[in-house]
């Protein structure tokens, strides 16, 4: 996997309303392996933090989200 993939997975786990599956089809990644990339390239604390945000938090799941597809500013319009 290249920086920048894993700079894009990092940036897309942070973000509130992108849900594990949406890393799930772009990268493959499930969100025990999105859990273990995030810990191996994180500082211990910013991975602590990030991982108190998610938890629990409904948006991070697609099945449970209203529907609408979010898609960050920074996405290139064919993705």
């Amino acid at each position: 996997m290249t920086e920048e993939q894993i700079d894009r997975i990092i940036e897309m786990a942070w973000e509130d309303r992108t849900p594990f599956e949406a890393i799930e089809f772009q990268f493959g990644l499930k969100e025990n392996d999105v859990r273990k990339l995030m810990r191996k390239h994180m500082k211990e604390s910013s991975f602590k933090m990030w991982r108190e945000r998610v938890k629990g938090r409904k948006t991070k799941h697609a099945k449970n989200s209203d529907g609408t597809r979010f898609k960050s500013k920074n996405q290139r319009a064919n993705r």
